[in-house]
């Protein structure tokens, strides 16, 4: 305990006490300002302990409490959970920040802070808690006081418009979950000496193919309701819509991690698995990513339609560990790198980016006091500077270049398509299919947030809102900080995928600096780092230049090939935006220089004869999404009734007014079959209760009979 990462350790979970404390002790008025206090402490001593394990590459254990039957409670700080602890201090900081000015500036003066400061701190010890825990048993109790914090903080404001049954089905389906993993945890510690996670690992290692499956299929899914996959998402959209807007950034950006972090844990490290787990994990990730894309295009709810996109993005980061798993069973530690690499860089990218739309949406709805983009429109005179930061969200979330979300959807889709090095046809053919998901789901995300900025930002107010806090337009530090992490991930991947590597490199049995960060800034034809030949093209690329200047082994992400193939792909965010940067002022130069002398006239624009475009004629966020809704009818399958309304005059086209009433697709094709079964069942029982004297002597005669066979066959 007396390293400097041990006293961090006990740092955090003192913090976190404190921060409980003060907050209860604080009232209304103090909460908000402890919470970003001691939030943001909190927040840089996670960033600290897992860079220091990240950075040194050495792990940190500790045991504190023996339980007779169980062995010892433990912590242990290894690459892995290193990672997902330092996407979870990066997160913090900025919603501490944002917590205190959305309570302080725009939410009523009798708002609870304090209640809610105290179960903001327990829910951060908690995951702290699960992500350090070193063995299953501690770890099992920290997901289940997460869980029950969730549940709480959901139902924390109860407004009487909110959805009370959201928290419900959340607890529900996480507590579910929660049993499927601890039966995981049990057949996998039957030939453990002790629940501890070394001991789990080698017991994993003995596992039969029929015990293998079983594992991996109830931690799969188990971990999956937490993460949002199909079919086991259904609470996910709900509770994030009736979750409080203080909250959610929480939600989406720290705890959906927990899912993703669970699966590596169980079924990447703890377990050897084989090639159709991870086909599996492929497919269930490719559909969770489509399905997720689809109805986020489609939701007019600014929160709803976060909701689902956060599921497309879980699916894209499962999907980078089918992939890894495939890799690594089928011996190709090198693809396995480059799609571990890519999931994990998505994860971390997904919370940023998420994190930032929501704290956005939080502020657009205080603002307007509504959500629905049918609603809104012209924000960015209203707020400009939020409409800066949402715009940086949405180009990092749709994979645009300069920022973030590019390069992990990037390499996620590179690393799809180097199933090249596998023999098996078949596996091939799965790899080309979900590909081709993942890249529509590409395409759709893009349209998804052209539509969510265009419809709340650009054009004219089509509600009868009216701006409820004049004095406070101006955006918090918090989204601006997360803006700037959005462009810092998206133009320094050379620096990001060497820090992953320390979790990459145990689990895939290749490094990914290695792999996909070639030493440019430190080769030279003496060393021998790089063949001379391709040291020399790309020096006159370029790729050299910042050496000498610049830390590390280049700016370019390259994986090599063979002899015939010597570069599979290549890419450089940086000098691209360098590149971009001295274009566009280049081209604003030139514009400006050619004209300088001339004079801009306005004058009224002729539109058709109308005097003027009343909001009710414009472009909606429904119409928008409406060639989507057509295009995949038969996903949807929903129950339209229209009506017609008078918009301008007789002699103008009336305005159509659509209702839809849709049954989600995960409820239609696995929901509804289960709830439908279990109703049958229930109701045999029923008529077997209500039967006559002699229906019931049947049944005794006939278990008899069952029994005597069964011990007769035994």
């Amino acid at each position: 305990m007396a390293s400097p990462l041990g006293i961090s350790m006990i740092a955090i979970f003192l913090s976190c006490a404190g921060g409980m404390l003060l907050s209860a002790f604080a009232g209304r008025r103090g909460a908000p300002l402890v919470i970003a206090v001691v939030g943001s402490i909190s927040s840089l001593l996670m960033v600290f302990a897992s860079a220091n394990v990240l950075l040194t590459s050495q792990s940190y254990a500790a045991t504190f409490w023996a339980i007779d039957g169980f062995g010892q409670l433990s912590l242990r700080v290894d690459p892995l959970s290193a990672v997902f602890l330092l996407a979870a201090g990066i997160v913090y900081l900025p919603i501490s920040l944002f917590v205190r000015d959305f309570i302080a500036r725009r939410l009523h003066v009798d708002y609870p802070a304090h209640r809610f400061g105290v179960l903001y701190f327990a829910l951060m010890a908690s995951v702290a808690l699960i992500l350090v825990a070193g063995d299953a048993l501690l770890f099992l109790l920290s997901w289940e006081c997460m869980s029950i914090l969730c549940y709480l903080l959901i139902n924390f404001e109860l407004e009487p418009q909110s959805d009370k049954r959201a928290g419900y089905i959340m607890l529900a389906m996480s507590e579910a979950g929660f049993l499927a993993v601890v039966v995981a945890f049990l057949l996998l510690g039957r030939t453990a000496s002790d629940l501890s996670f070394p001991a789990l690992s080698a017991a994993g290692a003995t596992l039969s193919s029929s015990g293998l499956w079983c594992v991996f299929l109830l931690g799969f899914f188990g971990f999956g309701v937490k993460a949002g996959l199909v079919p086991v998402n259904l609470w996910l959209p709900r509770s994030y819509t009736a979750a409080p807007s203080v909250f959610i950034p929480v939600f989406a950006g720290v705890t959906l991690n927990l899912g993703f972090y669970g699966i590596l844990r169980l079924d990447a490290d703890l377990v050897h698995t084989s090639i159709g787990t991870g086909v599996l994990a492929l497919i269930v990730g490719s559909i969770t990513a489509l399905v997720g894309i689809l109805y986020a295009t489609t939701e007019n709810d600014m929160k709803t339609m976060l909701g689902h996109s956060s599921i497309e993005n879980a699916g894209i980061v499962v999907a980078g560990v089918g992939a890894f798993l495939i890799y690594r069973a089928s011996g190709h530690p090198t693809a396995a790198a480059l799609a571990l690499s890519a999931s994990l860089y998505h994860m971390l990218n997904h919370s940023i980016y998420k994190t930032l739309l929501f704290q956005s949406a939080a502020y657009v709805e205080a603002e307007t006091g509504t959500r629905d983009m049918n609603q809104l429109g012209g924000l960015s005179r209203l707020l400009p500077g939020l409409s800066i930061v949402f715009l940086v969200g949405c180009l990092a979330i749709s994979a645009v270049p300069p920022f973030n979300g590019f390069v992990s959807e990037w390499l996620s889709l590179q690393a799809l398509l180097r199933s090249a090095v596998i023999s098996s046809t078949s596996i091939r053919i799965v790899f080309a299919l979900c590909g081709a998901i993942l890249a529509l789901t590409a395409a759709l995300a893009v349209t998804c947030f052209v539509k969510a900025y265009a419809m709340n930002f650009l054009g004219t107010r089509r509600g009868t809102w009216e701006p409820r806090l004049h004095e406070h337009k101006g955006t918090g530090f918090a989204p601006i900080f997360l803006a700037v992490f959005c462009l810092l991930l998206g133009t320094l991947p050379t620096y990001i995928l060497p820090l992953l590597n320390p979790a990459v490199e145990p689990l895939a049995g290749a490094s990914a600096t290695t792999t996909l960060v070639p030493p440019f800034f430190t080769a030279t034809e003496q060393n021998g780092q790089l063949p001379t030949a391709f040291l020399h093209d790309f020096h006159n690329l370029g790729a050299q230049s910042g050496k000498g200047v610049l830390p590390g082994n280049g700016l370019v992400v390259l994986l090599r090939g063979g002899e015939q193939n010597p570069v599979v792909f290549a890419m450089s965010p940086t000098y691209s935006l360098i590149a971009l940067t001295i274009l566009i002022l280049l081209v604003w130069s030139i514009v400006t220089w050619l004209t300088r002398k001339r004079s801009v006239e306005r004058r009224a624009l002729w539109a058709g004869g109308i005097p003027r475009l009343l909001p009710q004629m414009t472009y909606t966020a429904t119409g928008f999404s409406n060639p989507v809704r057509v295009v995949f009818q038969s996903i949807f399958q929903p129950n339209i009734t229209e009506d017609t309304r008078q918009t301008v005059a007789v002699h103008f086209r009336t305005a159509i007014h659509r209702q839809r009433e849709e049954t989600h697709v995960v409820d239609r094709a696995f929901l509804r079959p289960v709830r439908m079964t279990a109703r049958w069942i229930a109701d045999f029982l029923a008529r077997m209760h209500h039967g006559r004297l002699n229906a019931y002597v049947a049944y005794v005669l006939a278990f008899l009979l069952l029994i005597l066979f069964l011990y007769r066959v035994t």
